[in-house]
C-alpha cells in the first residue's frame, strides 16, 4: 500500500519541515479532507527520523487546525468542519461547550463592538474623510494618524513621537517588516529559546537560523548571549518581549535589559521589542528601545487592548531605519488601510477607549487571582495582568497527554512545543490564556476540569505507546 511521504528540505528543525510539508500538501490538494495520515511508526521509518519527531509535527499540525487525531484511529486531514483550537470568535461562547484557553485574545466585551460601530458612524458621514479614505496615501501613514498613535502610546506609557512611527497591520506585521529590513536569508537571529510562534515562523518564512538563547527566572540569560556572540558571529538581531516573555509570562530583569543594551553596542546587532502583550505601566519595566535608541525596534498593536480584528499596529524605528522600512511595507501591500486607520484613532481619542482599558486591566486582574486561587501548589509563572499563565507539570505529568486529556473535555491548552527554538526538548509545561475564556465561570470551569488531571496519577509509559 503506498503512504504519503513528503520531500524534505535538508535543513530545518525536523517536526517544523514536516509540519510545514502537511501544511504545503493540504493545500496543493496532495492531502485531501478527510485523509488520514500515514502510522507515525512508518513515515519515520521512511523519513529516517525518531517516532516522537513525528509525533510532534503531527501535534504541530493539529495545534495549527489543518489535521486532527482520533484516539484509537489515527490523525486525519480535516474537512470543512471549524477546526477545533482555532476559534478566534471569543466574543461568544464557542459551540459545544468549548473553552479555548490556547490563545492570546483580549476578553471578551460589549464595549468593543459598539464603540467601533460608533466611530463607523460617525466616518460615514463625513464625505471629505471618505474621499481621502479611498485614495494611495503614504506608506508609512499620514501624519495625523501617527500623531494620533504616538499620543496614545504615550498615555499608556509607552512615550512615542509620531515621526518615529510606521503604521503596520498588527504586531505580527511589524515583525515581518523588521525582519525584511534588517535581515537577509540564511543570516542568524536569536530569541528567547521559548518565545512567540509567529517569530518563529516569520523566521522561517524569511530564511532565517533562529537560535535559542536559555532564560532563567530573570529573563533571557544576556551573559549566554554574550558567549554566543563572542564564540560565533554575532546575531543580526536579537528579538525579545522583556516584559513578558511568551509563554512564560517571565519579565527581563532591568539590569539584563542594561546588559542587552550595552550588548548590542558592542557586538552591533539590532534589538527587535515586542511589546503587543500589554501590561500596565506599572508592571512594565525601562523599554529597551530607550535604552538603546540607536538600534532598537519597538512594536506595539491594538490586538491586546482594543480588538485583534483591528489589525492595527505601530512600529516605532530609529531614523535611518524608516525608509527602509516604508520600502519594505510597499513591497507588500503598498499601504495599511487609511479607513481603519482612522476609525482606530477615533476610538484611542474616545472615553470609550479608557473605559474599556480600564475595564480589561481590574478583569486581567480577577482571572489570574482566580487561576493561582485554583492551581495553589503548583508552581505558576506569569504577570499580575497579563494575558497568560504558564503551568511547568509536576514530575511524571506529560504535556501531550494532558493537553489530548483536556481536548476530549472540551479545553483547549497550548503546550511548549509551538514555542520551542532549535531542537532542544520542550519542557513539560502548559501556557494558558486566562483571557481568551468568554467569562470568569467559563474560565473556573475549564480551571477546574484542569485541578481535576492534574490530580489523577500520571498514565503509565506502556500506555502511551
Amino acid at each position: 500500500m503506498t503512504i504519503w511521504v513528503p520531500q524534505l528540505p535538508s535543513e530545518g528543525v525536523r517536526y517544523r519541515v514536516i509540519a510545514d510539508a502537511i501544511a504545503l500538501a493540504i493545500q496543493t490538494g496532495e492531502l485531501a479532507p478527510g485523509q488520514k495520515l500515514p502510522p507515525q511508526r512508518q513515515l519515520a521509518d521512511r523519513l529516517g527520523v525518531t517516532v516522537g519527531t513525528v509525533t510532534r509535527a503531527y501535534a504541530e499540525a493539529e495545534r495549527q487546525g489543518r489535521v486532527v487525531a482520533r484516539v484509537g484511529s489515527g490523525t486525519y486531514v480535516r474537512g470543512n468542519e471549524a477546526p477545533s483550537g482555532q476559534y478566534f470568535l471569543a466574543s461568544r461562547p464557542a459551540e459545544d461547550g468549548l473553552i479555548d484557553l490556547s490563545l492570546s485574545l483580549p476578553p471578551p466585551h460589549p464595549l468593543r463592538a459598539a464603540s467601533l460601530g460608533r466611530v463607523l458612524q460617525e466616518i460615514a458621514v463625513e464625505e471629505p474623510l471618505l474621499q481621502r479614505a479611498v485614495e494611495y496615501q503614504s506608506d508609512r501613514g499620514v501624519p495625523e494618524h501617527r500623531e494620533r498613535l504616538a499620543a496614545w502610546m504615550t498615555e499608556l506609557g509607552m512615550p512615542a513621537e509620531a515621526e518615529s512611527l510606521l503604521v503596520t497591520q498588527g504586531g505580527q506585521h511589524g515583525i515581518s517588516l523588521a525582519l525584511q529590513a534588517l535581515t537577509r536569508p540564511g543570516e542568524r537571529i536569536a530569541a528567547d529559546v521559548l518565545t512567540y510562534p509567529g517569530l518563529i515562523s516569520a523566521a522561517s518564512q524569511a530564511h532565517l537560523k533562529l537560535l535559542g538563547v536559555p532564560m532563567d527566572e530573570h529573563g533571557m540569560d544576556v551573559d549566554a548571549l554574550a558567549r554566543l556572540c563572542a564564540q560565533q558571529q554575532p546575531p543580526r538581531l536579537v528579538y525579545v518581549t522583556p516584559d513578558q516573555n511568551n509563554p512564560t509570562g517571565t519579565p527581563l530583569s532591568e539590569s539584563r535589559r542594561e546588559r542587552l543594551a550595552a550588548l548590542a553596542h558592542r557586538h552591533d546587532f539590532w534589538i527587535v521589542e515586542d511589546g503587543v502583550q500589554y501590561l500596565p505601566a506599572v508592571e512594565r519595566g525601562t523599554p529597551l528601545y530607550r535604552l538603546a535608541p540607536e538600534r532598537t525596534l519597538f512594536i506595539f498593536s491594538t490586538s491586546k487592548v482594543l480588538a485583534g480584528g483591528l489589525r492595527i499596529g505601530t512600529l516605532l524605528a530609529p531614523a535611518m531605519l524608516r525608509e527602509r522600512l516604508g520600502t519594505a511595507l510597499r513591497a507588500q501591500s503598498w499601504m495599511v488601510p487609511p479607513l481603519m486607520v482612522e476609525a482606530v484613532c477615533r476610538w484611542v481619542a474616545s472615553d470609550d477607549s479608557r473605559v474599556l482599558l480600564d475595564w480589561l486591566i481590574e478583569e486581567l486582574g480577577a482571572r489570574q487571582r482566580l487561576a493561582r486561587e485554583r492551581l495553589v501548589g503548583y508552581s505558576l509563572g506569569g504577570r499580575a495582568h497579563g494575558n497568560n499563565l504558564w503551568l511547568p507539570l509536576p514530575e511524571g505529568q506529560r504535556s501531550a497527554i494532558l493537553t489530548a486529556a483536556l481536548a476530549q473535555r472540551n479545553v483547549l491548552v497550548s503546550s511548549a512545543e509551538p514555542f520551542c527554538v532549535g531542537s532542544e526538548p520542550a519542557p513539560q509545561a502548559l501556557r494558558l490564556c486566562l483571557s481568551a475564556a468568554v467569562s470568569r465561570e467559563a474560565l473556573t470551569q475549564a480551571l477546574d476540569t484542569l485541578v481535576e488531571l492534574l490530580a489523577e496519577p500520571p498514565a503509565a509509559p506502556w500506555q502511551t505507546l
